[in-house]
């Protein structure tokens, strides 16, 4: 059987396999509960976008699918691998975390950039750091991703020397330079200033055309609604109601409707 079906909302071919696979994942930190079961498939090439009111759970369950934050029950797979709890009666090979974060690229809200370093050299550290390229050859890398953001004429600044929009495109070329299956973003516009946002959001659809995976977590709806595949609206910890394309306009929740009317 051939063509287009609909799992959690979003558009996915028959037979395919998720890329990442979320199922029953809680997280705690103590004795509060932040995530309280979640189901998530993302497919290969496909775009999610995870949305809802802070404390949602929203970064976490991001977060967790990188492994900065271990989920505390359920199954975490990733490539073929098991970085969770077994399902019971499957049999994937457990993963390490560097191996998983080869696979899955990150940027989050805050560039974390090196002050000391210029921009290529940003790029450049962790492909030599995780990567072990050479000095030359993980420059030349660097250049080719700065070039992908449209920033390869200001390789040779210093963060100070960028606009905070410059800084979180310099933090996408650092993640892309891996060549990572997958790229999460968590809400890569939120530090910035309003008239900054639009180039990282251009920046980001550059990237989203090439059928890269990604997972983001914003709430810049206009956005959302260009690149949604799958669009999870999420509140305390749980997964309220997810859909494909149309979702900002056909949500059955009232609680959905509601945030995005709020948000718009």
């Amino acid at each position: 059987m051939t063509g287009t079906d609909f799992a959690q909302g979003g558009p996915v071919t028959h037979g395919a396999t998720p890329i990442i696979s979320l199922r029953g994942v809680r997280k705690s930190f103590g004795p509060l509960e932040v995530l309280k079961g979640i189901d998530l498939n993302v497919y290969p090439g496909e775009h999610v976008v995870l949305f809802g009111p802070s404390g949602s759970g929203k970064s976490t369950v991001l977060r967790s699918i990188n492994l900065l934050e271990t989920p505390s029950a359920g199954s975490l797979q990733v490539d073929g691998f098991e970085y969770g709890t077994p399902v019971p009666g499957e049999s994937l090979p457990q993963g390490r975390p560097l191996q998983l974060r080869r696979t899955v690229g990150m940027v989050f809200q805050q560039f974390n950039l090196f002050p000391h370093l210029t921009a290529l050299d940003n790029v450049a550290l962790p492909l030599r750091s995780v990567q072990g390229l050479s000095r030359r050859d993980a420059q030349e890398k660097s250049a080719l991703a700065l070039d992908r953001v449209g920033l390869l004429p200001r390789a040779a600044h210093h963060p100070s020397q960028l606009s905070g929009g410059q800084q979180q495109r310099v933090a996408i070329a650092r993640a892309l330079a891996l060549d990572p299956k997958v790229m999460l973003f968590d809400e890569p516009t939120s530090a910035l200033d309003p008239e900054l946002v639009g180039e990282v959001l251009r920046t980001m659809r550059l990237v989203a055309e090439t059928g890269m995976t990604m997972v983001v977590v914003t709430h810049e709806i206009g956005f959302a609604r260009e690149i949604g595949d799958l669009n999870v609206f999420m509140e305390d910890g749980r997964v309220v109601e997810s859909g494909g394309r149309g979702f900002y306009d056909a949500c059955e929740s009232p609680r959905a409707r509601e945030f995005i009317m709020a948000v718009r």
